[in-house]
């Protein structure tokens, strides 16, 4: 007869990872409370013991791909935000890196900007915290181009034009996902138009 090798097991990063991308997926099909662990773990291909082995409970183990899905798109955008060229070169790549980022993770995306309807104190606290972190850290790569608008980085009044820079693109984002026939160059220039032409109209800003 012949002699089976025996089956290798995956190692715990490989099923850890798997599993953050199973519950992104069924996270953001169908929001926190609507989501059972029994899901997430089909999805998997995982047992449920061997899910709560990685995450003792749906809370944490949705704040964990939050957090790491944040993580994602700060580096994803934050690249094009520090790079080469000129201001406006740099916000059109920013723009377009946003969007990209949009179409490749639209389940990312939904997760971290849509879904924010769960009654649960701590995930509220995390996503305020998530937030906030997100909106510093983009007020910090954007310091030399606040300067020339006469802002400190640091400073309240960044971090409200940052708010307002990030909520606009999102919301041209959830625009384009109900209208995907619009081709994506189209978008950036459509965003460059009404960002930029305002931008360059703040006193002090070349």
């Amino acid at each position: 007869m012949p002699i089976r090798e025996p089956k290798k097991r995956m190692p715990g990063s490989a099923r850890r990872t798997r599993i953050t991308g199973a519950a992104l997926e069924v996270f953001a099909a169908r929001g926190y409370h609507a989501t059972a662990m029994e899901e997430i773990a089909t999805a998997a291909g995982v047992t449920r013991s061997v899910l709560y082995d990685h995450f003792p409970s749906k809370r944490v183990l949705l704040i964990t791909v939050l957090q790491e899905q944040n993580a994602l798109l700060v580096e994803h955008v934050g690249a094009r935000i520090t790079g080469s060229g000129s201001p406006g070169r740099r916000l059109r790549a920013t723009l377009d890196a946003y969007f990209s980022f949009s179409e490749d993770r639209p389940a990312a995306r939904r997760l971290l900007f849509d879904h924010t309807d769960e009654d649960d104190p701590e995930i509220k606290a995390v996503r305020w915290g998530i937030r906030e972190a997100r909106t510093r850290a983009v007020a910090v790569m954007l310091g030399r181009d606040l300067r020339r608008l006469g802002v400190e980085p640091d400073s309240e009044i960044a971090q409200a034009v940052v708010e307002l820079l990030i909520s606009g693109t999102d919301g041209l984002a959830q625009w384009w996902a109900r209208h995907p026939t619009v081709p994506r160059n189209e978008l950036v220039d459509a965003a460059m138009r009404v960002l930029w032409n305002g931008l360059s109209q703040v006193p002090g800003h070349r």
